[in-house]
């Protein structure tokens, strides 16, 4: 396993669509923060995004677990593995 630091930033979502998404968004993150998945995050002040700090196998396992979130498709990713 490695470790990854993913920006992602929101980009064509609308309030109401990322309010309604929000509950299950923050319940996945919450099970992949129980599970050693995610070992941190953190809200950008700026814009709506966030920074999370993963444990993966490589960067299409990354790819995949971010695809399980509502979020999901409304995100710009970078994804960056960390040493």
């Amino acid at each position: 396993m490695h470790t990854f630091m993913v920006d992602i930033l929101l980009q064509g979502i609308d309030t109401d669509t990322r309010l309604n998404l929000l509950p299950r968004e923050q319940d996945l993150l919450k099970e992949w923060e129980d599970n050693g998945t995610l070992l941190a995050s953190y809200l950008k002040g700026d814009t709506y995004g966030i920074y999370l700090v993963l444990m993966a196998a490589d960067k299409t396992d990354v790819d995949n677990k971010l695809a399980t979130l509502p979020y999901y498709p409304y995100m710009k990713i970078e994804i960056n593995t960390l040493k």
